[in-house]
């Protein structure tokens, strides 16, 4: 008798950039697609953030045929964070299922009215309703815990950031993976709602845009550094740190000192790239 393959977490980045995608030469080991990260729970499809990243997962996931069944959660609806859904393969595909879920949008408005602007004149030619997918959107109150699948648990926080965002906790098969995007830190403390949810995760992954000295310049604009990254992952027991959310204008040779300055102030931290793959 062949034996059950065990339950698994795993996590691949398809877009790890901010603001806006910046692809070319100067950014060809790190990437320059803007947010976008698969989940796999132990074979269930989970991805976070839907930017330029999820054009080239949805090439990827075309090959696995139709019937594709998934979880797409919104840290927020910022472009960078929503602009790859009209060109997402698999949302043209007859049989093919997603559940679309973003909490603590702005008054008034639903994600899907968010995604039925973005894909209206004078933005771009056809509307969602073209979509031959199941498309089912999902709206929640940031702070609520979900639950995707029967085995999958998703806890959720508000983050500090302008017009407001929701950071996520999956957990599945007894590990637990924090998500962190687009987020400001506090000068004063440590923000008691990304605390809780981080705490004890195996794997943070963490708006680390800018350096401390570029912080300075940009106080209020949303997002953090690797050194609050770090400050943070040990409070709160983190396993591994994994930086995220790169800012565009910081090319290879930057992101190749980050990495060693980050690694070596919290040894085992990671710089996301593209494409890489972690098992939990």
């Amino acid at each position: 008798m062949s034996k059950a393959a065990s339950p698994e977490l795993t996590v691949r980045f398809w877009g790890v950039r901010g603001t806006i995608a910046c692809p070319g030469s100067a950014t060809l080991r790190y990437g320059g697609n803007t947010a976008c990260v698969e989940l796999r729970c132990s074979g269930k499809l989970v991805i976070l953030d839907g930017g330029t990243g999820l054009r080239p997962l949805g090439e990827e996931l075309r090959a696995e045929g139709p019937g594709l069944d998934a979880d797409l959660f919104y840290s927020h609806c910022h472009l960078d964070h929503i602009v790859g859904m009209p060109l997402f393969g698999p949302a043209y595909v007859t049989g093919n299922r997603f559940r679309l879920w973003a909490g603590n949008l702005l008054p008034d408005h639903t994600l899907g009215q968010v995604l039925h602007q973005l894909m209206a004149a004078p933005l771009f030619p056809v509307p969602p309703d073209i979509f031959k997918a199941d498309i089912e959107f999902r709206d929640f109150h940031c702070g609520e815990t979900l639950a995707p699948r029967p085995d999958i648990v998703v806890r959720t926080a508000p983050l500090h950031h302008p017009d407001g965002a929701t950071g996520y906790r999956v957990e599945h098969a007894g590990k637990a993976v924090a998500y962190i995007t687009d987020t400001e830190h506090f000068p004063d403390r440590v923000d008691e709602n990304v605390l809780a949810l981080v705490k004890g995760a195996d794997l943070m992954i963490y708006d680390a845009t800018y350096t401390e000295e570029e912080y300075r310049d940009r106080i209020g604009w949303g997002h953090s550094t690797w050194r609050e990254g770090v400050k943070l992952a040990d409070a709160a027991g983190v396993k591994v740190l994994v930086l995220f959310h790169h800012d565009p204008g910081h090319d290879d040779a930057f992101m190749d000192d980050l990495a060693a300055a980050a690694a070596a102030a919290r040894p085992g931290t990671i710089v996301a790239r593209e494409g890489e793959l972690l098992r939990v």
